[in-house]
């Protein structure tokens, strides 16, 4: 009984050590059960993996060897491409098509099956088509992007360091030979920049790298411009009144224009052809143009366009003459830099702006004739004083006769009548020039006419007579007019200098006769009544010619003085000499003052304060013409003579 029972206490042990174990094993397959399920989810791929094994016993054993001795280099590959992909240097392009030879050589000697041959030919022209796609740069993980971002980042640097402005203290002056420029990068920095864009050429990125160098070279262009202060390019025509108002815009338009050609772009020029050279001859000088348009050289152009757009003026004939005179300077530097069809752009404005300094300067010459006639119809100055168009049309033709016009001008001439199937002759210039003063002589006549009094006409006439005798005398266009010619000029001048005098101050000693005061014949009560007769006549008479010619002017210094002295010397010495026989008789009269007015100094500081200028006025001279071509108001005076060059 008693052994029954150790029975039963060892099965219910070994039932309870069961049940445990049970328990346990229980609990080990539910924890190993995800980790089954993922090897299960394993075996396809592994099955993929191991397939080449499947190949036959003699194939295997014959790749063998081969497998072997490519567990090495494949090792040091593996090494390479960690240290490679460590440092995220650029992938070098494959030499040949190794992908190409292995799938060859799985086929020829059978190591792998059809259908994983198959497969790794799709995985491969896959790769293929993302390698030649948008998709390059991302393979790796965007290694190649990664570093072709910081080839292009590398070359804005070079570029950036090492573009500097130009210093310019002052543009090319007058008469000194403007140098080339030298290449504006070291030889060591183009040679890099070479060498990046033969990478990212390679990749595809040639066209951001044409964008980088645009902006960072146009940039460094527009910044050696701005110590020229180029701000007047920017100006339209509504801004200004004429031409004269921005002459000195226009004289200074030249000079950087030729400043920046010869310097900036000639620079700029040699420098695409440096670092584009190996990406071909297209490629630079598209490049170039495109700098030079975002640099200025459009603006320069624009401005040029609108000095053609403003108002008819005579005076913008010069200033037309002036800007022809530059774009012909620099004929042959445009040609060269700016002649290739990526620079159409530049050409046909270029040709544009031509063609209306040509059309615009030859109008306003043939038609100055016209307006000079129309000036006939005007009034003749108050102050008797030079015209302005006479002092303008005499300064004129002296420069366009002169070495910098001349040839400017008989050049657009040739043009312009070539155009017109015509042919230009030197003597047409010259008649139309000699035309120009027979219709000055013509005004003179007509507007010495329109004077009230015959003493303002022969100071007006002594004035221009001198004028034309004095400004043209010694220059050329007095040498085409003749001695003969001036001669006769100056004999007018005389003439109308002693008709002036007699007709207006000379009257004035007269009034001054000693008549009936010789000894006292009729009384002192008497002589002094006819002094304070005569004195009265004197005075008012000088009051009214002095009030009368207060504001008439002499322009040119010499006449000027010598007309004063010879009135002093005409008028004060018979003052003198009377006032102090006769003064005395009305000097100790009550009335004296009113008698004695002046004294014999006090009369020759009067005279030496007549006829003094105006203040100068500029500009040419503006009509009214019937096509309203020109300049519509009225005729301005100009009170001293010009310059003549």
């Amino acid at each position: 009984m008693d052994k029954g029972i150790e029975n039963l206490i060892s099965a219910r042990k070994l039932l309870k050590a069961s049940v445990e174990k049970s328990k346990s094993l229980g609990l080990s397959l539910e924890k190993f059960g995800p980790r089954l399920d993922e090897i299960n989810q394993r075996l396809p791929s592994l099955e993929v993996a191991i397939r080449p094994i499947r190949a036959e016993r003699d194939a295997l054993s014959a790749v063998g060897g081969h497998i072997n001795r490519a567990v090495v280099p494949a090792a040091a590959v593996l090494k390479v491409f960690d240290a490679i992909h460590g440092l995220e240097k650029s992938l070098s392009d494959p030499q040949y098509d190794l992908p190409g030879y292995l799938v060859e050589y799985l086929e020829d000697h059978k190591v792998a099956d059809e259908w994983f041959i198959s497969g790794l030919k799709k995985a491969l022209s896959s790769l293929r088509e993302l390698e030649a796609g948008e998709e390059k740069g991302r393979l790796d993980g965007g290694l190649l992007e990664i570093a072709l971002n910081r080839l292009e980042n590398e070359f804005r640097r070079l570029l950036t360091e090492n573009s500097v402005p130009l210093p310019m203290s002052s543009p090319t002056l007058p008469g000194e030979q403007a140098c080339i420029a030298p290449s504006p990068l070291p030889v060591a920095v183009i040679h890099k920049l070479q060498a990046i864009l033969g990478r990212l050429a390679a990749n595809k990125r040639l066209e951001k790298c044409i964008s980088i160098y645009i902006e960072v070279r146009s940039s460094n262009v527009r910044a050696s411009l701005q110590a020229l202060n180029l701000d007047y390019l920017e100006i339209s025509v509504s801004e200004f009144n004429d031409v004269a108002s921005i002459e000195v815009y226009i004289a200074q338009w030249g000079k950087h224009l030729e400043f920046a050609v010869k310097h900036l772009f000639e620079a700029e020029y040699k420098l695409c052809n440096d670092v584009f050279e190996r990406m071909g001859l297209d490629v630079w000088k598209s490049c170039f143009a495109k700098i030079a348009a975002q640099a200025g050289i459009l603006a320069f152009l624009q401005f040029g366009k609108t000095v053609t757009e403003s108002k008819k003026d005579p005076i913008k004939l010069l200033k037309l003459l002036d800007i022809f005179a530059s774009l012909s300077k620099l004929r042959l530097d445009f040609n060269r830099l700016f002649g290739g069809a990526p620079c159409a752009e530049i050409q046909n404005l270029t040709r544009d702006l031509i063609k209306r300094v040509i059309e615009g300067a030859c109008e306003i010459f043939w038609e100055l004739l016209v307006q000079v006639e129309l000036q006939r119809h005007t009034p003749p100055p108050s102050d008797c004083s030079i015209p302005r168009v006479v002092s303008f049309i005499t300064d004129y033709c002296n420069k366009v006769l002169g070495d910098d016009y001349k040839p400017i001008l008989t050049q657009v001439l040739v043009i312009e009548r070539s155009w017109k199937h015509e042919k230009f002759q030197e003597r047409i210039l010259i008649n139309e020039l000699l035309n120009l003063v027979k219709a000055i002589e013509l005004n003179l006549e007509t507007w010495s006419k329109g004077y009230e009094d015959a003493v303002s006409s022969y100071l007006f006439l002594m004035n221009n007579h001198w004028h034309l005798y004095k400004y043209l005398k010694g220059t050329k266009l007095g040498g085409l007019l003749g001695d003969s010619w001036l001669r006769e000029h100056e004999q007018y001048k005389e003439y109308y200098s002693t008709m002036y005098l007699r007709e207006s101050w000379g009257k004035l000693p007269s009034l001054l006769s000693r008549e009936g005061l010789i000894l006292f014949s009729g009384g002192r009560a008497t002589a002094r009544n006819l002094v304070k007769q005569r004195l009265k006549s004197f005075n008012e008479a000088f009051d009214d010619m002095f009030k009368k010619q207060a504001n008439w002017v002499i322009a040119d210094k010499d006449l000027r003085e010598k007309t004063r002295q010879a009135i002093i010397q005409t008028v004060v010495p018979v003052y003198r000499s009377y006032m102090q026989n006769y003064g005395p008789l009305v000097e100790q009269d009550q009335s004296a003052s009113k008698y004695a007015k002046h004294t014999a100094q006090s009369l020759e500081k009067t005279f030496n304060s007549l006829f003094h200028p105006k203040p100068l006025k500029h500009g040419s001279f503006k009509v009214r013409h019937p096509s309203g071509k020109f300049n519509i108001g009225t005729v301005d005076q100009q009170q001293t003579p010009p310059t003549v060059k």
